[in-house]
C-alpha cells in the first residue's frame, strides 16, 4: 500500500490531518530544543494487528508504518509476536527492518506472562522467569526497557511486597542485560499511584521504574496528580487518547495540562502515542495525537 494513499485512508477522520498524504516531519531529529520526542505504542494499531480492521497490518510491518507517520521510535507489545521471543531469525528480520526505516526500537510492553506479585512462591517465581526471554529479546532488538504488570493480591501492603519482591528478582537479571523493568498503571493497585511508588521504592533499584499512562486510573483518581507521583521514577511515558473534539483536543485528557507535568518533572524523552478510541480509526486516532503532541512541542519551542 502506497504512503499517500495509507495516509489519506484516516486524514479525513482526523479533520482534515494531512489530507493529501504529506509526510509528516520525524519525531526526535529536532535537536536538544526539542521538550520531548513522540513514538508510537504498537497498541495503537491493535485492530488492524488483529486483522479487525482494514488495512490488516503484520508486525513485521509496524516499524514501517511508524515511519510513514513520521515517527522515528517504537514501543512494541509481545502479544503481536508472542511465539517469537526467542526466534531470533524472526527478531533479526524486526531489527532489519526498523533499522532499514531509521526507526529505534525503545521497549516490549509485556502481557500474559503470569502474576510478579502473586502470592504462591513458586508461581512467582515462574512468572519472572517467564520475563527473561522478553529481557534478551529487548536487548537484541536494542530497546532499553520492558514493560510488565505488578499483579498481586492480598492487602495493599501485602501486594507492595510482593510486587516488589518480583520486580527486584527481575530488575536484578534485566540489570545485566542493562534494560529497564518498567511498571504501568495497568488496572488493580498498579492504577494507584501511591501504591506504585511505594514499590518503586521497596524495590530500590534504578533500573526498576515506571511507565505513567496518562489514562488506566479509576474516575475517582486526579489523573494529574496520579502521573505526577508517578513521574520520578518515569523511564517512558504513555499518551494515552480517546477521542478529540473540534478544535483537536483530546476530550478526557487536558494534553495540555499533561504534557506540563511531565517537564515540569524534567522528562524530556520519547512520549508514546497510545490511541484506544472507537470513533475514529486507529489511523485517524494516531494523526490526531500526534498533531496535539506537536502543537504542543511548538508552543513550548516558540515560547
Amino acid at each position: 500500500m502506497k504512503r499517500r494513499t495509507f495516509l489519506a485512508l484516516g486524514a479525513g477522520a482526523a479533520g482534515g490531518l494531512c489530507m493529501h498524504g504529506c509526510r509528516l516531519p520525524q519525531s526526535g531529529r529536532g535537536g536538544s530544543a526539542e521538550p520531548f520526542k513522540i513514538s508510537l505504542a504498537q497498541w495503537s494499531l491493535h485492530r488492524r494487528l488483529r486483522g479487525e480492521q482494514e488495512p490488516k497490518l503484520d508486525n513485521l510491518d509496524f516499524a514501517k508504518t511508524a515511519s510513514e507517520f513520521g515517527i522515528d521510535a517504537v514501543e512494541y507489545v509481545n502479544q503481536f509476536f508472542k511465539d517469537k521471543a526467542t526466534d531470533t531469525e524472526y527478531l533479526a528480520e524486526m531489527k532489519k527492518r526498523a533499522a532499514d526505516h531509521g526507526v529505534k526500537s525503545l521497549l516490549i510492553m509485556c502481557d500474559g506472562e503470569g502474576n510478579l506479585g502473586d502470592a504462591d512462591s513458586a508461581k512467582r517465581a515462574a512468572a519472572v522467569e517467564n520475563h527473561y526471554k522478553w529481557v534478551t529479546a529487548a536487548k537484541y532488538l536494542g530497546c532499553h526497557s520492558i514493560r510488565v504488570n505488578a499483579s498481586s493480591a492480598g492487602s495493599y501492603e501485602e501486594q507492595q511486597k510482593l510486587a516488589a519482591d518480583g520486580l527486584r528478582s527481575l530488575s536484578k537479571f534485566a540489570a545485566g542485560y542493562k534494560i529497564n523493568v518498567l511498571v504501568e498503571n495497568h488496572g488493580g493497585l498498579s492504577s494507584d499511584p501511591k501504591w506504585v511508588a511505594g514499590v518503586m521504592e521497596k524495590v530500590g533499584l534504578s533500573n526498576c521504574g515506571t511507565l505513567p499512562d496518562f489514562g488506566n486510573f479509576p474516575d475517582e483518581i486526579d489523573r494529574y496528580e496520579a502521573v505526577k507521583t508517578l513521574m520520578p521514577y518515569a523511564k517512558a511515558v504513555s499518551a494515552k487518547s480517546y477521542d478529540f473534539d473540534d478544535k483537536g483536543n483530546e476530550t478526557k485528557i487536558d494534553y495540555h495540562k499533561m504534557m506540563a507535568v511531565v517537564l515540569d518533572a524534567g522528562y524530556h524523552g520519547y512520549v508514546g502515542i497510545e490511541y484506544e478510541g472507537s470513533r475514529l480509526n486507529e489511523v485517524g486516532g494516531i494523526l490526531a495525537t500526534r498533531r496535539l503532541l506537536d502543537e504542543i512541542i511548538k508552543k513550548r519551542q516558540t515560547a
